[in-house]
């Protein structure tokens, strides 16, 4: 196979998953990630790679992520495969063709760019992952011949069915490298082992795949600024609304499961906003953690002040309170909710969000829970940073 070659040490075996496991915590940040970040964080989040000529040269250059540890690129990746929409945003974010594959193409959100010029991308071509029965085809990374594979391996080792070590092995041999790590949430047993990122140090990790860190730290700077605008906007603890997040299946919902507000990037732009978590108040638990799911008799019980529902981002603001908040106004137990009374019942985000997306939803989440009517980021400088317009 004639292809772009890649330089890997002995980092595609399990003893070196491991390692890069141990040794992740070395790298830029203190293995738990801070979402808000600086000028002197920047750098380490982007420069996380040593390259033989220069950020802009042409030699062969190294990135360091856990759980993979150093994977290092003789040229700059043109093609690639994602694990989720956090990447494929990064992605879209720093101007790069976007994936050839998803996990799930249809939880890539990609409306939300709507309102930002000349930004767009289309999900229609997209091959899926994740097969029947939890299994993922190996012969598709084969099709696929991606340059890289920007997911996490140990992700992929406990979520298909049929993959192992091996299997691992193989398409880092015969196909590309594995560089990703699992971010957007806290709640998986099997990432105890090695470190997590912040959504801006997965960011500045990818833009070194890519070489545009250029692109990162204009994004980077944006995002400082943006931040800096939260605390005029974020009421006094007293007066911040008790919200629950849940995942609400279909426009009739019975059930609901959990998502108590962690550190994955899943829920940065609630932790920015500082809302305050009515499940954390109680003892349901998490989700991710124990698959657990809640009726409307223990919802009536904790009553919180709004109700934030995931999976309904297909929708627009309207149809979602046409379908699921109608039916909740109908619904014998569920129109005693104080949220759906008072008429603060939202979709609640996706489950993944990159830097383009961040902001589109924080600035969303202020307007659904504190009222904000204004916009809070250019959506032209955005448009110009993607297209690789940087002022200097």
């Amino acid at each position: 196979m004639q292809r772009r070659r890649f330089l890997t040490g002995a980092t595609a075996t399990a003893g070196a998953l491991l390692a890069g496991c141990a040794g992740g915590a070395s790298e830029g940040g203190d293995g738990n990630g801070s979402d808000r970040t600086t000028g002197s964080t920047t750098g380490t989040a982007a420069g996380g790679a040593t390259t033989g000529a220069g950020s802009d040269g042409n030699g062969a250059y190294s990135v360091s992520m856990a759980p993979m540890g150093e994977v290092t690129f003789e040229s700059v990746p043109q093609t690639w495969v994602a694990n989720n929409g956090s990447w494929a945003d990064m992605g879209a974010a720093l101007g790069v063709e976007p994936p050839k594959a998803l996990w799930l193409p249809e939880r890539y959100h990609t409306q939300y760019y709507d309102g930002i010029p000349g930004v767009s991308v289309d999900t229609s071509q997209m091959t899926t992952l994740f097969g029947d029965g939890g299994s993922v085809s190996k012969e598709t990374y084969y099709q696929l011949d991606g340059d890289v594979h920007v997911q996490d391996p140990t992700f992929l080792l406990n979520r298909a069915k049929n993959w192992k070590q091996a299997d691992i092995d193989e398409i880092t041999n015969n196909v590309a490298p594995f560089v990703g790590n699992t971010g957007f949430s806290r709640g998986y047993s099997w990432h105890e082992n090695y470190r997590y990122y912040s959504l801006y140090e997965a960011f500045g990790k990818l833009a070194t795949v890519f070489k545009r860190e250029q692109r990162y730290d204009a994004f980077s700077k944006l995002h400082d600024e943006f931040q800096s605008q939260l605390s005029n906007i974020v009421p006094s603890k007293s007066e911040r609304p008790a919200v629950a997040i849940l995942w609400a299946e279909g426009n009739q919902p019975e059930q609901f499961s959990p998502y108590l507000i962690g550190k994955g990037t899943s829920f940065k732009q609630w932790r920015d906003l500082q809302v305050r978590d009515a499940l954390a108040e109680t003892d349901v638990e998490n989700f991710h953690a124990s698959r657990a799911q809640v009726d409307y008799e223990t919802l009536l019980e904790i009553d919180p002040e709004m109700l934030l529902l995931c999976g309904h981002e297909d929708q627009t603001a309207t149809k979602f309170q046409n379908t699921v908040v109608q039916s909740l106004r109908n619904h014998e137990i569920a129109s005693d909710l104080t949220a759906v009374k008072n008429g603060d019942v939202y979709r609640g985000g996706p489950l993944y969000q990159g830097p383009i997306t961040n902001l589109v939803l924080t600035e969303r989440a202020a307007k659904q829970v504190y009222g904000v009517s204004k916009e809070l980021f250019d959506r032209n400088r955005v448009a110009d940073i993607v297209a690789g317009k940087l002022s200097q």
